[in-house]
């Protein structure tokens, strides 16, 4: 099969992925390509594969068009200047959190800070956090034991620790207590009942997604945590529906604890995260 003939093959994908009402079918019908090649998608063209590569090729794309995720395809996600291992039973990191990520990175932290991040899944905040600090002791919380399979294998080599606890333990993260810098959380906000796409509904666990009737119940157990964890002048920047961005600037207010209580957007214009400052 000669490169116009591997085009011919992307473009029939493309076709099929458009009909299944995949978002953004050319780029997956390219990217599944590369992940079948062993390359990068923007080397296809010097790609000259045989029978093989189609067969195993069309399959994947049989599957993306009944629109299992991307992701679990490849067996992989990437997330700001990281790549981590996902699949079945771990929420997929999406690009939303990583405004969250870049914000996180633009703090003022010393040499060696203490950063917490909680509902982690993958661990793709925690492992990026740390990477580009690598000096952090670096914290890494979920309650999903199929969750932090995944986180661990994603954090191997390095010194990110994983916890297994709910965020709702009265007793999480006690001998810290005051002495964090940076706490940063994408925790399960979406609203009970709202529609998702086939990818997220039937293959995200749910429990990863749902916050609850108004998607606040964890948010709340988050700030209330921060409040207790973070040091005098530590940062939080904890995710949201959204819907709830006033409703999250509330629970931050409602505490008491807090100061520079900023509502912020994703690159998508949208809100999604709110930022704020431990109090004295």
């Amino acid at each position: 099969m000669r490169t116009r003939q591997l085009h011919q093959v992307i473009d029939a994908a493309t076709d099929a992925l458009a009909r299944a009402g995949v978002g953004s079918p050319r780029v997956d019908a390219e990217l599944l390509a590369a992940h079948v090649a062993g390359t990068d998608r923007g080397r296809l063209a010097l790609i000259e594969p045989g029978a093989d590569f189609v067969e195993h090729y069309e399959r994947l794309v049989a599957r993306r068009a009944e629109r299992v995720p991307l992701q679990h395809l490849t067996g992989t996600a990437a997330f700001g200047s990281v790549i981590v291992q996902v699949g079945p039973g771990v929420f997929i990191p999406r690009p939303e959190t990583e405004a969250l990520l870049e914000w996180a990175l633009a703090q003022p932290l010393s040499e060696q800070p203490v950063v917490v991040d909680l509902c982690t899944g993958s661990a793709a905040l925690a492992l990026a956090l740390w990477q580009h600090r690598p000096g952090a002791r670096v914290i890494a919380v979920d309650d999903s034991d199929q969750a932090l399979a995944y986180a661990r294998r994603n954090v191997a080599g390095t010194s990110v620790e994983l916890v297994c606890a709910s965020v709702s333990a009265p007793d999480l993260l006690r001998d810290l207590n005051g002495s964090v810098d940076l706490l940063v959380a994408n925790p399960p906000y979406i609203p009970d009942g709202v529609h998702l796409e086939p990818e997220v509904a039937q293959h995200d666990p749910p429990h990863a997604l749902f916050g609850g009737d108004d998607g606040m119940v964890v948010v709340n157990h988050v700030v209330g945590l921060a409040a207790r964890l973070l040091r005098s002048g530590g940062f939080c920047g904890v995710e949201h529906d959204d819907t709830t961005s006033e409703a999250t600037v509330e629970v931050f207010t409602r505490t008491g604890r807090f100061v520079e209580i900023v509502p912020r957007h994703d690159l998508a214009h949208r809100p999604r995260f709110v930022t704020a400052v431990r109090g004295g």
